[in-house]
């Protein structure tokens, strides 16, 4: 009777299934670098034709946009709500950017050369998003906290520049969307280079409390998880 209790009690327990994640923001932070340089050098007027619309649509869409999102979802999973916000929220613009790149290519739209109103309110929406998604990055990582930043700046003089047509203003958020390229892809890389030699190598300048030392309690997430991956 003893051991068919123990039997009927072990069927009862709950079992637990450990599924490591690896650090979705490598992928992220390699399409958001990859996007906004492209987006940066044309808005900063290094490049940009006729053809330019046939040329960066299917790169910020996919690179930028499909990629990135994907990897918001999976930091999803990995309950990290800071990544799950950057890299969801921007991979989402980036495809949408990339849609309208490519109406513009097919005809459908005319894209104003002066003041591009609802453009400028599309960045809004995003510089004011972006800044409060860096008021919680700096939590969790330093150069996670200065992308945010520098991406958000860069989006509010695209913003003002868009609204009231001042090139000046944009070539700023252009060169500004070059340095937050720069950062994104140090960080991606960092993640990447740390992953694969197991330890520490290039610095990300943490100031939040390890996440991996967190306990895994029951009931904070998916169990095997550990927040942040």
């Amino acid at each position: 009777m003893s051991t068919q209790r123990e039997m009927a009690a072990a069927d009862n327990q709950a079992q637990i299934f450990l599924q490591p994640v690896a650090a979705p923001s490598i992928l992220g932070f390699f399409g958001l670098a990859a996007a906004v340089f492209i987006l940066g050098a044309y808005w900063g007027n290094w490049f940009g034709d006729s053809t330019t619309a046939y040329l960066v649509f299917p790169f910020i869409a996919f690179v930028g946009g499909l990629a990135q999102f994907l990897a918001g979802m999976w930091a999803y999973r990995a309950r990290d709500g800071v990544a799950t916000a950057l890299h969801g929220i921007w991979g989402a613009f980036f495809m949408a950017y990339g849609l309208l790149f490519l109406l513009a290519a097919t005809g459908a739209i005319v894209i104003p050369n002066g003041s591009f109103v609802a453009m400028g309110y599309w960045f809004l929406a995003m510089a004011g998003i972006t800044w409060t998604i860096t008021a919680a990055a700096f939590a969790e990582s330093g150069m996670m906290g200065i992308v945010s930043f520098v991406l958000a700046l860069a989006t509010s003089f695209l913003a003002v520049g868009s609204l009231i047509g001042n090139g000046v203003l944009l070539g700023i958020g252009g060169w500004a969307f070059i340095v937050a390229a720069v950062f994104a892809w140090y960080t991606a890389a960092a993640l990447m280079v740390d992953t694969a030699y197991g330890r520490r190598v290039l610095p990300v300048i943490k100031f939040g409390p390890a996440r991996m030392n967190r306990p895994m309690n029951a009931g904070y997430g998916e169990p095997g998880v550990v927040p942040g991956q």
